[in-house]
């Protein structure tokens, strides 16, 4: 087995592993997002433990790079990803939504390494486009990342913010879309159809790069790729599956915002502890 393969493997590990803990942080809460959390699982993976640079003792180091939940109310991927980096205590995953807890459904800036409060969805792209000027006017290298749901871009400041972006050639901004075709009311396709998304990104001037967001031989080239690419953004569009590793989960609007019963925990447990799927 080559190098490659053994960080592949352990990623592969690490990705069954934050899926647990966020269906168990879910369940502990009795509400949560698990559907959209557990489709971005592998994304959020290759940026906090390949791609990005940061430091979980000085979660505000001046050159990090900044990544942006723009679809915040998948919050429990983003906290088991930080905490397991070390930004604070696993054990905190336990207060998640409850009265008190900084762990709140949509992320929040008082959780050491959450860069932008979310609430209202749409926004995230526009506060990345502008910590990316501030960046270029200060001379400053570091990127970000904007994580982005396919349901969320049916807001129209997102298309606003792409051609923002693209008109300043902000190079250091990589948008990732994590596209599970599912939303709140139903499949993405019905509510208001986006297709063709990768041409429409194009035709706003973006460098578009289309991957399984499953796949960490994909996602890993494509994050390199977009270090390459000068004088524009860079679009990454990763198909992902709703629910992705539990059978019953998989695809099911029922599970966009909707805590599992001990049973169900039990039943999803079982299953990623067999591999997932």
């Amino acid at each position: 087995m080559s190098a490659n393969e053994i960080i592949i493997d352990v990623l592969k590990k690490k990705a069954r592993q934050f899926r647990k803990e966020i269906l168990e942080t879910i369940t502990e809460a009795g509400s949560g997002h698990p559907g959209g959390s557990l489709s971005c699982v592998e994304i959020l993976i290759s940026l906090y433990y390949y791609k990005m640079k940061h430091k979980p003792d000085n979660p505000n180091w001046p050159v990090r790079d900044r990544f942006i939940m723009s679809k915040g109310h998948a919050s429990p991927v983003l906290y088991v990803t930080l905490a397991d980096c070390g930004y604070f205590p696993k054990e905190e995953l336990k207060t998640f939504r409850k009265l008190g807890s900084r762990l709140q459904g949509h992320v929040h800036i008082s959780v050491p390494g959450v860069e932008l409060s979310t609430g209202s969805l749409g926004q995230g792209l526009s506060v990345a486009n502008g910590i990316a000027l501030g960046a270029k006017i200060r001379k400053v290298d570091f990127n970000i990342y904007c994580l982005l749901g396919d349901g969320e871009i049916q807001e129209g400041q997102v298309w606003e913010a792409a051609m923002t972006a693209a008109h300043h050639k902000l190079d250091n901004v990589c948008a990732i879309l994590d596209c599970n075709k599912v939303q709140e009311n139903g499949p993405v396709a019905e509510i208001k159809n986006e297709e063709p998304i990768a041409d429409k990104w194009r035709d706003f001037g973006w460098h578009v790069i289309e991957i399984d967001g499953h796949n960490f031989e994909e996602l890993i080239p494509a994050l390199d790729e977009f270090d390459r690419v000068k004088g524009k953004p860079t679009f990454i569009l990763a198909h992902t599956v709703k629910g992705k590793g539990v059978s019953f989960m998989e695809g099911n609007a029922k599970w966009h915002g909707k805590a599992l019963k001990n049973e169900e925990l039990a039943l999803a447990l079982r299953e990623l502890d067999e591999g997932g799927r």
